[in-house]
């Protein structure tokens, strides 16, 4: 039974790319009604093993393992998340990207910072949050928040990510973020307006995918990608533009012990807190406060931090 890659799902359809490297026409397949019975579901990035019909399309018969699913954008074998971001229109945030890196890093994806637009704007103003997200700009100073794009790119490189600054427009940083996706399973992700499938079409000439101008009155993007499909690159990787969100909840992440854990530079400091279980809020002695009042973690990331902890547990005390 033949081998292959789901990269398209739409309709009830699959499309599968064969294994064999010399076949570049994915097959349109519908999967066996056994998988509804076992409350399972076939996603894109899947390897599944198919059978041909006669009318020259096929059936899903099984399921490969799997080494990572994600829920949102529902896609199976991603190694590597791409988090996109513009620094301006719409203006760069950075709770919001905290809260992506949440979910890469509980999701156990290796993570890049990609910052689009960078023919907009040399030096990036303090970046705006929407109405929602009002109060955790008043656990924050303004001294606390990096001013510059150069500021941006130190802090968040100094904690371990790899950031490339890029232009769409003017081909800046195209090259960088290929090398990297060179055989892997990626999948971009940020919110609408950013510039995803602009950067998608500078790296895949001829890929035309559909892009919208921002909205000025709500300074955000209409959704322009509306299902997961992986885009073959030239350099044997495939990445998934996925449609544009510019909210998550957190229902990955069900403990604060999994919220620490998922900001990385905490970790280190973790591990010496004086109490076990320390959600690093007002217990003494604990390593992630003193690390964050020495100057080790960002003042942002950590306020962050705090924001995102009540989330949590707001909405454990709803349910």
């Amino acid at each position: 039974m033949p081998s292959g890659l789901i990269i398209k799902a739409l309709s009830g359809f699959y499309y599968v790319l064969p294994e064999d490297e010399h076949n570049m026409v994915s097959i349109q397949c519908r999967a066996r009604g056994i998988f509804k019975k076992r409350g399972e579901s076939p996603l894109v990035g899947d390897r599944v093993k198919y059978e041909l019909t006669d009318n020259g399309e096929g059936t899903v018969d099984e399921i490969l393992p799997r080494i990572s699913e994600l829920v949102r954008p529902p896609i199976a074998n991603v190694e590597l998340a791409v988090l996109v971001f513009a620094v301006q229109e719409p203006a760069l945030n950075l709770q919001l990207l905290d809260k992506f890196l949440v979910h890469t890093e509980s999701s156990g994806l290796h993570t890049i910072i990609c910052l689009t637009k960078q023919d907009l704007i040399e030096e990036i103003p303090c970046p705006v949050v929407s109405l929602e997200e009002e109060s955790s700009v008043n656990l924050l100073d303004e001294k606390d928040i990096p001013q510059t794009m150069q500021e941006v790119v130190r802090m968040y490189e100094a904690i371990g990510y790899q950031v490339v600054v890029t232009s769409a427009k003017l081909g800046i940083g195209i090259d960088t973020v290929l090398d990297r996706l060179a055989g892997h399973i990626s999948v971009f992700a940020g919110q609408s307006g950013v510039g995803k499938s602009s950067l998608l079409n500078a790296m895949v000439p001829g890929l035309q995918l559909e892009t919208n101008q921002i909205s000025m009155k709500l300074g955000r993007g209409k959704h322009t990608t509306r299902h997961v499909e992986l885009i073959r690159l030239h350099n044997g990787g495939l990445v998934a533009d996925t449609p544009g969100f510019s909210s998550l909840d957190f229902m990955q992440v069900k403990e604060a012990e999994d919220l620490s854990d998922s900001f990385k530079e905490f970790r280190p400091y973790s591990a010496q807190c004086k109490f076990r279980g320390c959600v690093h809020l007002h217990e003494p002695e604990c390593k992630v406060i003193e690390a964050t009042q020495a100057g080790h973690i960002a003042p942002s990331r950590y306020k962050h931090y705090l924001h995102f902890l009540g989330e949590i547990k707001d909405r454990k005390r709803r349910y």
